[in-house]
């Protein structure tokens, strides 16, 4: 995580955490172009299903927010699932999305930018 700045370093904590208190498939966090962030972790229910990053950007929603900054997501996948890459780019502040993907311990992998809207 050195090379991450210590808000994105925040988010990787949040994400960690979330994820981990739920026992969770994913963990993720998001800050909004208001600088508040959101920690959500996957939702598998039989009737509603959704990856952390869709239950962190609806939370980001329904508070009000206008568009997403940065978002940290942990997990097994080691990749950005294209529904996750959708409804960032759905969501983007003006400058798109910083994308950090790491494994369940908070190692970041990768970091991709996520297309402006």
């Amino acid at each position: 995580m050195a090379d991450l700045s210590a808000e994105d370093k925040k988010l990787v904590t949040l994400a960690r955490a979330t994820r981990a208190r739920v026992g969770a498939a994913e963990g993720a966090a998001v800050r909004d172009t208001d600088g508040r962030t959101y920690a959500g972790a996957t939702v598998d229910l039989p009737s509603l299903r959704l990856s952390a990053v869709q239950t962190c950007v609806a939370m980001a929603v329904a508070a009000g927010s206008a568009g997403v900054d940065a978002v940290v997501v942990l997990g097994e996948g080691g990749a950005l699932a294209d529904a996750d890459r959708a409804v960032l780019r759905d969501f983007a502040g003006a400058d798109g999305v910083v994308a950090h993907v790491g494994d369940p311990r908070g190692t970041i992998a990768s970091t991709d930018e996520v297309g402006q809207r």
